[in-house]
């Protein structure tokens, strides 16, 4: 590390300024002090000129960026497939040409993040979401049937788009979409997929939203997994679908989203369903039940049939006649019984008539005799109850007589 080089002049001041190339070594004897440092971040310009690479580095969150150069000398001894889009650590040196004014970082080594490292994070962040209750069944959301309009989140241009499109159409062709285009690689793919999703899920047209990207490596995946992306995600009220067309490494969006799709196609597939197919099963439907009215009517008749065919209905007029012999039955019985009762009872009366007039004071006077009373009324039953002159009543069978009493006599 080399010192600053000291100047005598004291402090500037407007009586007494620094000459430029004094403030130009004083800054330089700074920034070599600072030594050399590792530093991580991504490659967003890469270009090669007379054997060195000239370039940028972005930081990973904030919004800083470096230019670096890379020696001919160095550039052999870092990796080749380096390029523009790589997350790098470098070890560098603050490097300040006071000829230009410039500041520049030399770098001595270079090299991809280990992807153990970005797992490791990965599966932290993973784990703490998790704990949340994020990625929990319970809480995603069905699919509509038939969504009213379909909000899509991909690259401009991308083949992605196409994929959904094309194949949503095919599908349904009256499918409604509303396209919003986010980068979907790179340090700006967190920020935009966010926006992204919070500007499709306040519209209220908008019944379920695919989050669709043409596959890719691990590292270009990263932005899927960024935790404001997947919070952004588990935020949003309208299913999401994750289509990022992968299979070996699955970003952190595929276990927060409501569906996670195999591929763009495939989601196109899951969230717009077959005009074809769904008026197959309409004409299936409608087959259905027309078998099952039918029989159903089928069996109705049959019952009515034999309902009908029963003697109370076949013959309504049998319970009449039936009832009508059996009426008849019984108004003879009853005649029987009453004249018998009526033969019997009128014996009886002239069994009983007989003894009445057996006993009768009228047989008795039938026969000849006679009864006599006296004025008062009361029989005579002796000659000496009708003294001579005394008044008497004499009935006979059919009246009565007066008559005066001659007195009592004896003929005996």
């Amino acid at each position: 590390m080399t010192d600053a080089p000291t100047f005598v002049s004291g402090p500037p001041t407007a009586d007494n300024p620094w000459p430029v190339g004094e403030l130009a070594q004083k800054i330089r004897g700074y920034i070599e002090r600072l030594g050399t440092a590792w530093i991580e971040g991504e490659i967003t310009q890469w270009g090669v000129s007379g054997g060195n690479v000239y370039g940028k580095l972005k930081d990973l969150e904030g919004d800083a960026t470096i230019g670096f150069t890379i020696w001919s000398s160095v550039k052999a001894r870092i990796p080749a497939d380096l390029k523009q889009g790589d997350r790098v650590i470098a070890l560098i040196k603050p490097n300040y040409w006071v000829r230009g004014g410039t500041l520049t970082m030399q770098v001595f080594e270079m090299r991809h993040v280990g992807l153990g490292d970005l797992l490791e994070r990965l599966e932290r962040l993973r784990a703490q979401l998790a704990s949340e209750g994020l990625f929990d069944a319970s809480r995603k959301k069905p699919l509509p049937f038939l969504p009213g309009g379909v909000g899509l989140i991909t690259g401009k241009d991308s083949d992605a788009e196409k994929d959904v499109l094309r194949n949503a159409q095919l599908r349904w062709p009256s499918v409604r979409f509303r396209v919003v285009h986010a980068t979907v690689q790179g340090d700006r793919t967190a920020r935009e997929v966010v926006s992204a999703i919070e500007l499709l899920d306040a519209d209220p047209e908008i019944d379920v939203i695919i989050v669709a990207r043409g596959g890719g490596d691990f590292q270009n995946l990263l932005g899927f997994s960024d935790e404001s992306v997947v919070r952004a995600a588990a935020a949003a009220t309208t299913p999401i679908v994750s289509a990022i067309g992968h299979e070996a490494d699955r970003p952190l969006l595929d276990s927060v989203a409501d569906l996670r799709a195999s591929t763009p196609t495939d989601a196109a597939k899951r969230v717009v369903p077959d005009v074809s197919e769904e008026l197959a099963r309409v004409d299936q439907a409608r087959t259905r039940i027309r078998s099952r009215i039918s029989a159903f009517v089928s069996r109705e008749v049959e019952r009515v049939e034999q309902i009908r065919s029963r003697p109370a209905l076949s013959t309504p007029t049998w319970i009449i006649d039936s009832r009508s012999e059996e009426l008849t039955r019984f108004v003879a019985r009853g005649d029987e019984l009453v004249t018998r009762v009526i033969e019997r009872e009128s014996n009886t009366v002239r069994e009983l008539a007989g003894h009445l007039r057996a006993l009768s004071p009228q047989r008795t006077l039938d026969r000849g005799y006679s009864i006599v009373q006296g004025a008062d009324g009361h029989i005579v039953r002796a000659a000496t109850d009708a003294p001579t002159g005394a008044l008497l009543t004499i009935t006979v069978a059919d009246g009565s007589l007066d008559a005066v009493s001659s007195g009592p006599r004896s003929d005996r």
